[in-house]
């Protein structure tokens, strides 16, 4: 015994260990593997912010190229961008010649990019309008136009009827954006307000209109892209804003659908022609940062020799340190846990006082103090058990002997088997019946099989019917009965409820003395139904009241069965109103008689089907 015991320490203190091991050796890969993918993050990031950077002084200059005729006043954008991005950003004609620098030094071979706004990703930049660019009194005139047609379609007043194939909508939000060249546009977000071809179209209509700049920028563009559709034998178009255009005569609409694709690029070709003067030279654009290379090799991990060993060591203590940790606190989980075990194995072998020593505050020492617990249960139920069975065999064996002795009698001619033996003999086997039925009510109680059938029942009516059968043992006894039933229709079995009752009835008739009264009251409350049965008789001390409702438990012991009952009667009570999901209690003044209370619920226990309506249970 004592060498498995031994042996379940080591292998319990071999996997602690095993496990220490292999977790600190994944804890290490996995900081390694961290601390790697930590690294390359932060190299990302540092990528990633270098484009934004880039992409961000490309936008800036590409802007004041379109908004400018020349690079002449680019020397203060300049500086600001290399402040604010920490890179050194050089502008150069064509031929390098330096048009800004914010440092000096030599330049890489390659450019970042080339600054221009007519060739931007081969498209023009939006922000360049050359002569596109309103007035400011056009400007002004325009967004009066834009706040009235705003006004219109925010609150639309008397709206028309919309025309066949016509539709109408009716923005909730309009907002006025102006854009590049000073035009303001309005956006309805969340709805398509060009669909509309009704609402507040004098407003609109007039905002679309060219005003004079635009016309006479329209109709340059115009002389541009219709003389590159001549040299290629294209019929002429008419362009509008927003580089739209139209075919100038219906027949080249009806056959020019092949040929826009020409008429594309020759907008942008004559788009490119019309801004050469307007904005600034295609520039070339250089961006470095100062220190890359000496940042870049401080940051890359050294993996030599004798960094590599420095790891290791590192390592191998980590291990170490996590191993000697382990085995201390195997240790010391393992040695409660052997006294667990012994204590358990002296519980089998019938030590009903094994116990455990509880330290600490640990799951541990829950376990003990739980091992503890059901220890004293185990005992205090083993007690009961020796209790009940030594009164189940009390109960049982005096009727029996009697049966026994007075037949033996019988038969041997020592008494006649006459009618009155006969009726000792019933009333014998009677007594042994009750206990029997009693103990099968309480095993099927505990059990969870005592059945129920619940009907609704008038109490009014019920519990006179209950009180009439007692009333001739009352008057044997010199006991009064007094029953106050109020009405009330309630889901019970009516059966169980006359044998719980009944029970504590017999017992009040038990215990009150000659002269006195038991009084049988009913009561609904709060949904829920309370019968008192009181008596006059001695009352039970306090220290006993909760022992009452145990089984085979007498407050007089020297009291024979006789006068004392089986002592299952109350225990039988309990089962049953807790089968009704209800309580049974006491209460008794000192010297002033007992009130045994049964409380449950109208609407009867949880589950019950509802029968038909019985007074008396039958």
């Amino acid at each position: 015994m004592a060498r498995a015991r031994s042996a379940g320490r080591g292998s319990l203190l071999g996997r602690l260990l095993v496990l220490s091991a292999v977790v600190s050796l994944l804890s290490i890969g996995a900081t390694a593997w961290l601390a790697v993918r930590t690294t390359t993050r932060a190299i990302q990031r540092e990528q990633g912010q270098a484009l934004t950077d880039d992409a961000k002084i490309y936008d800036t200059l590409l802007g004041y190229a379109a908004t400018h005729r020349d690079w002449s006043a680019v020397a203060p954008v300049v500086a600001q961008l290399a402040g604010s991005t920490g890179h050194r950003v050089v502008l150069t004609g064509q031929a390098r010649e330096p048009i800004a620098d914010s440092a000096s030094g030599p330049l890489p071979q390659q450019p970042l990019t080339t600054v221009d706004p007519t060739d931007a990703g081969n498209r023009i930049d939006p922000r360049a309008v050359g002569p596109f660019r309103l007035t400011t009194a056009e400007r002004a005139g325009l967004r009066q136009i834009a706040a009235r047609v705003q006004s219109c379609l925010r609150e639309p007043s008397t709206p028309a009827p919309a025309r066949d194939g016509q539709q109408r909508v009716l923005p909730h939000n309009v907002e006025i954006v102006d854009e590049p060249s000073g035009r303001p546009r309005l956006e309805t977000p969340g709805s398509d307000l060009s669909a509309d071809t009704v609402t507040c179209m004098e407003g609109r209509t007039a905002l679309a209109a060219p005003t004079a700049t635009e016309a006479t920028a329209l109709q340059q563009l115009d002389r541009l892209v219709n003389s590159c559709l001549a040299r290629q034998h294209l019929p002429a178009v008419t362009i509008g804003l927003e580089n739209t255009w139209t075919w100038a005569d219906a027949e080249s609409a009806r056959s020019g659908r092949r040929r826009n694709q020409p008429v594309a690029d020759c907008l942008t070709a004559g788009r490119r022609e019309q801004l050469a003067g307007w904005v600034a030279p295609a520039a070339l654009l250089f961006v470095t940062a100062p220190g890359e290379q000496s940042a870049r090799r401080a940051s890359t991990l050294d993996l030599s020799r004798p960094n590599q060993i420095r790891i290791g060591a590192v390592t191998g203590l980590v291990l170490l340190a996590a191993i000697g940790v382990t085995a201390l606190v195997g240790v010391r989980l393992v040695r409660p846990l052997r006294a667990l075990t012994a204590a358990a194995g002296r519980m089998r072998d019938g030590d009903a006082t094994a116990r455990v020593r509880v330290t600490g505050r640990d799951e541990i020492a829950r376990l003990a103090t739980a091992f503890n617990d059901m220890a004293d249960r185990r005992r205090h139920v083993e007690q009961l058990r020796h209790a009940m069975v030594g009164d189940i065999a009390h109960e049982m064996r005096t009727p029996v002997t009697n049966i026994r002795g007075w037949l033996e009698a019988a038969a041997d001619g020592v008494v006649p088997l006459d009618r009155e033996l006969m009726a000792s003999l019933l009333e014998e086997a009677m007594l042994l019946q009750h206990v029997i039925d009693d103990l099968q009510d309480l095993s099927a109680a505990d059990a969870g099989e005592l059945r129920l059938h619940p009907q609704l029942v008038e109490v009014a009516e019920l519990l006179p019917a209950i009180t009439d059968a007692f009333t001739a043992a009352a008057d044997r006894a010199g006991v009064t009965l007094h029953t106050t039933a109020a009405s009330a229709l309630v889901t019970v079995d009516p059966i169980r409820i006359r044998q719980a009752v009944g029970n504590l009835i017999t017992n009040a008739i038990r215990h009150t003395p000659s002269g006195g009264r038991i009084d049988i009251i009913s009561g609904t409350s709060a949904g829920r139904l309370r019968i008192d049965v009181t008596d006059t008789g001695p009352g039970i001390p306090p220290e006993q009241q909760a022992l009452v409702f145990e089984r085979f438990w007498r407050a007089d012991k020297s009291r024979s069965r006789q006068t004392g009952g089986s002592g299952l009667g109350l225990s039988i009570v309990r089962k049953l109103a807790e089968a009704h999901a209800g309580t049974v209690t006491v209460t008794s003044p000192p010297g002033q008689g007992a009130t045994f209370r049964i409380d449950l619920p109208v609407a009867g226990p949880p589950g019950s089907q509802r029968a038909g309506r019985g007074s008396m249970g039958r």
